[in-house]
């Protein structure tokens, strides 16, 4: 391709006549019927008539001419800007005028290899074709018509550029000027099936290979897929079950199992060894948590290491920071030039500020970490016991959960022996004698399902009336714990007057509800203790503390005490439904007032 168009070019420099004699330019341009024109544009025969010249029987092509196009046709990179002679050896090719708009070209054919080539002189044969076009790459076929035309189908796709190149050019045969031995080429693009077909195919390739890119692509960047995961028998059951206990193939034994069950895999045969390898699973719990025991180790352990290190710097910054205020004093800043006291001074206020952020950030630390003893204080580390009522209401809860899958059970039962029974018409003699040993034994473990729900439903019954007499029981014994508070007060009263005349420490005694020394010693030691506790603390703590000192000592004794001590003690209830809690609060201070 290349060979072609220096071919062109170093053709057209060698010209019979020379540019530099007009008069020989315009003989010729006269013997083509084209005005005379110069290099330069101008008409070098003013009075030049085309009607006299040789080919006068030949048209100019006009762009505008009807089955023309006006799309001019580009010109090749390689070729000259400006249109010259072409001598061939058998014919010689002379450009047409430059001030005649270029020649109009159909739209480009995907994959042209193929050009149209009208205009062709009647005497002109395909050698003398192959002579001028073969300058403009290698030439696959030609096919002529008898009507002064031809197809030339060219290797490549950019040689067809190279020979649009030469439309418009007037081709002479020989030095003849007779009408048979010249003619005007135009050369445009031409359809041709052969070059759609290699287009496509191309294309097609192109595709092939951008889809293998992309998909190359994709899956550089799609993350591996899972294994798959092998289907339930008792031998891979068994498998799992040993990768369960061991903790290197725990994760991928788990995500079998889960898929498993997800499956729907459970059913009566193969229960139990879902439990057991449930069981196992759950024995991990343990070793997890005290993994998250170790990294929270490591992390307080990196918490201390960077409050050492951080402390370690502060204390630096401050000497730093002395060295910079000792150098401010009088003593030594007078020595210093002016440069030398600016440069101290911003380095002492850049010290300080790193070292007030640095100092910040460490109060943060040790803040958090006061934060989280206190918040370890106030938590109470005793458990705290359940109530019987809270007891016996979990123990209903409870038979009511139970009262209920025992009821679904039955309900799935008889689902199964109505489909039994409905199967039972259509099997055979010998399938109705295992069907009768299921319905048996499907009707005794009816029969002990029924019994078994009974004898919940009586307990269930028991537990309600239980419970019911245990809050009658509350209620009335509220009533007269209120009833024995309002006699103590009438009383108090009534005889408040003799008591005084009589015997005032006898008084004293019988009227306060503290009736010995050692129960002034237990409400010195409980107000301690609450105060201590401004949150309040319950009575089985309260308790818990007391029994270190006196191991006698019971809870309904202290919380008589205190409920007799109302301007000293206060019980609140805090939380809400299964949270509530009831708190003694010391209000010493307030009763004092109120007293």
């Amino acid at each position: 391709s290349a060979d072609g168009g220096r071919n062109l070019s170093l053709d057209s420099i060698p010209m019979g006549l020379p540019m530099s004699d007009p008069t020989a330019w315009a003989t010729a341009m006269n013997n083509l019927g084209m005005a005379p024109m110069g290099m330069t544009g101008q008409p070098l025969l003013p009075d030049f008539d085309p009607a006299l010249g040789m080919m006068t029987g030949i048209p100019p092509i006009n762009p505008m001419m009807p089955g023309l196009g006006i799309v001019p046709p580009p010109i090749p990179p390689d070729m000259p800007a400006v249109k010259e002679i072409i001598h061939c050896k058998s014919c010689t090719l002379f450009p047409p005028n430059p001030h005649l708009p270029p020649p109009a070209t159909r739209e480009r054919p995907p994959g042209c290899k193929t050009v149209f080539v009208g205009g062709l002189p009647e005497n002109g044969t395909e050698q003398i074709i192959m002579e001028v076009f073969e300058q403009c790459g290698e030439v696959i076929a030609i096919r002529k018509s008898k009507k002064n035309f031809c197809h030339i189908r060219f290797a490549e796709e950019f040689m067809v550029d190279k020979a649009l190149y030469l439309s418009g050019y007037r081709i002479r045969l020989g030095s003849s000027t007779d009408k048979k031995d010249t003619g005007r080429l135009h050369v445009d693009f031409a359809q041709a099936r052969d070059d759609l077909y290699e287009w496509e195919c191309k294309q097609r390739m192109l595709a092939r290979e951008e889809r293998h890119r992309r998909r190359l692509a994709e899956e550089r960047f799609r993350p591996p897929s899972p294994p798959p995961v092998v289907h339930y028998s008792d031998h891979e059951c068994s498998v799992v079950a040993e990768k369960l206990k061991d903790d290197t193939k725990f994760s991928e034994a788990i995500q079998t199992l889960l898929t498993w069950i997800e499956r729907g895999e459970v059913n009566r045969r193969t229960a139990n060894n879902f439990y057991s390898m449930i069981q196992s699973a759950n024995s991990h719990i343990r070793r997890l948590v005290n993994e998250k025991a170790a990294h929270e180790k490591e992390m307080e352990e990196a918490k201390e290491k960077f409050k050492l290190a951080l402390s370690g710097i502060l204390v630096q910054f401050e000497q730093i920071v002395a060295v910079y205020h000792s150098a401010s004093k009088q003593k030594a800043w007078d020595h210093f030039t002016k440069a030398q006291r600016k440069n101290i001074s911003v380095w002492c206020k850049q010290a300080e500020e790193i070292r007030n952020i640095h100092n910040d950030e460490l109060m943060g630390i040790r803040r958090e970490e006061e934060m989280e003893m206190s918040d370890e204080e106030i938590e109470d580390p005793s458990e705290m016991k359940e109530t019987e009522e809270s007891a016996l209401v979990s123990q209903v809860e409870a038979l009511k959960e139970e009262n209920d899958s025992l009821r679904w059970q039955l309900d799935a039962y008889r689902n199964e022996v109505e489909l039994l029974k409905q199967e039972q018409g259509k099997a055979t003699r010998d399938e109705d004698t295992t069907k009768e040993q299921q319905m048996k034994l499907l009707q005794q473990a009816l029969q002990g399902m029924q019994k078994h729900l009974l004898k919940v439903q009586e307990e269930y019954k028991k537990r309600e009336a239980e419970l019911e007499k245990v809050k009658e029981d509350k209620l009335k014994i509220e009533t007269l714990l209120e009833n024995l508070k309002e006699q103590e007060t009438g009383t108090s009263r009534v005889c408040a007057c003799s008591q005084e005349k009589e015997c005032p420490v006898e008084k004293t005694l019988s009227n306060s509800p503290v009736k010995s020394e050692r129960e002034v010693l237990l409400v010195g030691i409980i107000s301690t203790f609450l105060h201590v506790h401004p949150f309040g603390a319950s009575i089985e703590y309260i308790c818990s503390y007391l029994q270190r000192l006196d191991s006698k000592i019971c809870t309904a004794e202290v919380e008589v005490l205190m409920t007799r001590l109302q301007n000293t003690f206060r019980q609140e209830l805090s939380g809400v439904g299964a949270s509530l809690e009831k708190r003694w609060k010391f209000c010493g201070f307030d009763g004092l007032k109120m007293t």
